[in-house]
């Protein structure tokens, strides 16, 4: 597609290759066609909560697995929460065996007490009173292996719960990165060009690796841990009460504490994390451009440049990294302090408590264990903020991307044109890229089936924007467009694409053989055989370099079709649109990129190509449009000359002039002066591409192989 042949932004919303991209609103409209545009536009307002609730929508496909994911959970956390209870009970039965080995034999347990009191030790009869001892026996080994045999038990099946819970999270969270993924897919499909005018590929795909994969990790570490977490909290609390309100109450004064830290932390990494996704799009966005235009960098000598502009992406980059991570990383120190706060105040009271018989040591030793545990989960809660503020981040990005406004959708059960004659007619038609820009209007055109209309015109004249319309890339404004006198808003969009066949100036090849890349544009369910395939290859010469190659049709390309020159790629994109055997055809600049040599085969090859097709030619070269039925000049949007070759010569009006400005160029006199290449010689200049070009044979394109 031709880059120039489009309407020029303003100048604000433009920015230069690899310059950062400032933070502001989005282009309205948006001017560029389908490939130009690297605007990046400003990141919406963080909306914490709104993106937060969201994504839980987005949860709800799984309710059952979260369902099965909670019950596994309390199952899980009631085994851990009995756990330091049972232990409490066999530090109970220890100590009391050994207080009771040393207690006289033969007494009751109230006689020992009594003897305690006589003696003085007040303290010790209190704590003995509140045992269960036998005096003159010691440690009932019986009972401690029946404690200790419940707790493995008790340990291993909260182990076993605690595993299934992890495996079906993992579900949760693989499905639901398999269906934002599979969303942003499809989502990209119902886009309209004007959204990848407007942003950069770069932050696009990193919206659909990046914060996806971020999304996924952030559930796959929180999801289960934090539901594990909050049902810890409360089983813990309660049997803290259980154990000793006194101390429950004295272990819950941390709590507003750590709330109050958690907010104030959370609250200043939060604007971190925004920006550290935004800047990570940003340079995933310079380095996508840098190295798809890497050999245009180091032919205009720019690398130092875009080194600069790595540098300076990178380091905001890490800037907000180093700010969000250490803005974060304060919660778990902080949390940390306040829970060995909250131990050394519980274990104190909790001495103090055993001393005067008011709670046993086991049940001390089993409240400090649930003091560990209660503020072990409410770190985990506030550490896991980090991971929430990131993700949500990440996946508010995301849903960006999935709430972008999409293409009016196509009609329910529309219209078929078959067979396809191709006769195509502009009935008033009126667009423009912005509301306050026009660019085509009121425009009436009839093109008959079978012909060739090249479309000519100076640079921004609208003639790319024509076919695009065709295509339906873009929505008339005004007026309609009919497809053998069907509106093609009637007809859904695979359907009109379908019998419309497009070679661009760009030549798109994609990773795979070469025979892949030819069959891409045979729609599904139709057979192409073999023999309709090579008649096909060799009607747009690319049988012939094909079989040069070592591995023929098997020859592998990558993205950029690396295996093969520049022109050889144009013919293969021609031959791809052969074999798609379509009923209209659209060459946009197809033989700008090319030498005159190659240009010669491309230009045999598009005249098979349209033959018995109607046929939409956009050159800039009118050497390859003067056999065309009729010549359509453009300017600003509107067509102010018709006819063929020969007739708008005569007419010496815009068509005149353009061609004027490519073959009238004055040539030397071999004696330092110039001449004028008279009007009558350019009338009469050859159709041939190689002689009527203006400019010297660059030599064959075709590349030495190795």
């Amino acid at each position: 597609m031709s880059a120039d042949d489009r309407t020029t932004p303003p100048a604000d919303a433009t920015r230069p290759s690899g310059a950062a991209a400032p933070a502001r609103p989005p282009r309205q409209g948006g001017g560029p066609g389908p490939h130009g545009g690297m605007g990046v536009p400003g990141e919406k307002a963080s909306d914490f909560t709104g993106s937060f609730r969201q994504f839980v929508r987005r949860l709800r496909p799984e309710r059952p697995l979260i369902l099965t994911i909670f019950a596994l959970a309390v199952v899980s956390v009631a085994g851990a929460v009995a756990g330091p209870k049972l232990l409490g009970n066999a530090t109970n039965v220890i100590f009391e065996g050994i207080i009771g080995s040393q207690l006289p034999a033969g007494a009751t347990q109230e006689q020992a007490v009594q003897g305690l009191e006589q003696a003085g030790e007040d303290e010790l009869a209190a704590m003995v009173g509140a045992m269960d001892v036998v005096p003159g026996q010691g440690i009932d080994f019986s009972a401690l292996a029946t404690i200790l045999l419940a707790v493995v038990v008790v340990y291993l099946g909260a182990f076993v719960f605690g595993w299934l819970q992890g495996r079906l999270t993992a579900i949760v969270v693989q499905r639901t990165a398999r269906t934002l993924r599979a969303d942003a897919e499809t989502k990209i499909n119902r886009l309209p060009l004007s959204y990848f005018d407007r942003n950069q590929r770069g932050e696009i795909l990193s919206r659909v690796t990046n914060d996806i994969d971020n999304v996924s990790q952030t559930m796959q570490q929180t999801l289960s841990q934090l539901v594990t977490a909050v049902l810890t909290v409360v089983g813990v609390l309660a049997m803290m009460f259980y154990i000793s309100p006194l101390l429950a109450v004295i272990a819950l004064v941390t709590i507003p504490l750590s709330v109050l830290v958690t907010a104030v932390i959370a609250k200043r990494s939060k604007p971190q994390f925004i920006e550290q996704w935004a800047a990570t799009g940003r340079l995933n966005a310079h380095v996508e451009e840098m190295y798809t235009g890497h050999t245009l960098v180091k032919v205009y000598g720019h690398q130092q440049s875009a080194l600069d502009d790595f540098d300076r992406e990178n380091a905001a980059l890490y800037d907000a990294s180093f700010r969000a991570q250490a803005i974060s990383g304060t919660i778990q120190p902080a949390m940390g302090f306040i829970a060995n706060l909250n131990y050394v105040i519980v274990a104190v009271v909790g001495g103090l408590r055993v001393a005067s018989g008011a709670i046993s040591l086991g049940e001390v030793q089993a409240f400090i264990q649930y003091s560990r545990q209660f503020t072990q989960p409410i770190t985990q809660i506030a550490s896991m903020m980090n991971l929430l503020q990131s993700g949500v981040a990440s996946a508010e990005r995301v849903f960006g991307l999935l709430d972008a406004e999409e293409q009016s959708p196509d009609p329910a059960g529309g219209v078929s044109v078959q067979p396809v004659r191709g006769r195509v007619e502009f009935d008033d038609v009126s667009f423009s890229y912005r509301d306050d820009v026009p660019l085509i209007e009121h425009l009436d055109l009839v093109v008959e089936p079978g012909q060739t209309v090249a479309i000519v015109g100076p640079t921004g004249a609208g003639k790319t924007t024509l076919v695009n319309l065709i295509m339906r890339f873009y929505e008339v404004d005004g007026g309609r467009i009919l497809l053998d006198g069907v509106d093609t808003r009637q007809m859904t969009r695979d359907e009109l694409r379908g019998d419309i066949g497009m070679v661009l100036q760009d030549t798109w090849l994609f990773g795979g053989t070469i025979e892949e890349n030819l069959r891409y544009g045979v729609r599904d369910g139709v057979d192409v055989d073999e023999e309709a395939f090579l008649e096909s290859t060799r009607a747009t010469h690319v049988d012939s370099f094909v079989r040069t190659l070592p591995d023929g049709y098997d020859t592998r390309l990558d993205d950029d079709g690396g295996a093969v020159s520049a022109g050889e790629k144009q013919l293969l994109t021609i031959a791809r649109a052969f074999l798609a055997d379509p009923s209209i055809l659209i060459l946009d600049e197809a033989t700008s990129s090319v030498d005159t040599r190659t240009e010669v085969l491309v230009q045999q090859a598009m005249n098979a190509l349209r033959s018995g097709r109607t046929a939409f030619v956009i050159a800039h070269r009118l050497s390859t449009i003067r056999d065309a039925d009729v010549i359509l000049v453009m300017e600003q949007g509107s067509i102010v000359e018709q006819g063929s070759h020969d007739e708008l010569l005569a007419a010496e009006g815009a068509y005149a002039r353009l061609y004027a400005s490519q073959f009238a160029a004055p040539v030397s006199d071999g004696e330092g002066g110039e001449v004028e290449v008279p009007e009558a010689d350019l009338a009469s200049a050859p159709a041939s591409a190689a002689a009527v070009d203006g400019t010297a044979p660059h030599g064959d394109d075709t590349r030495e192989r190795e």
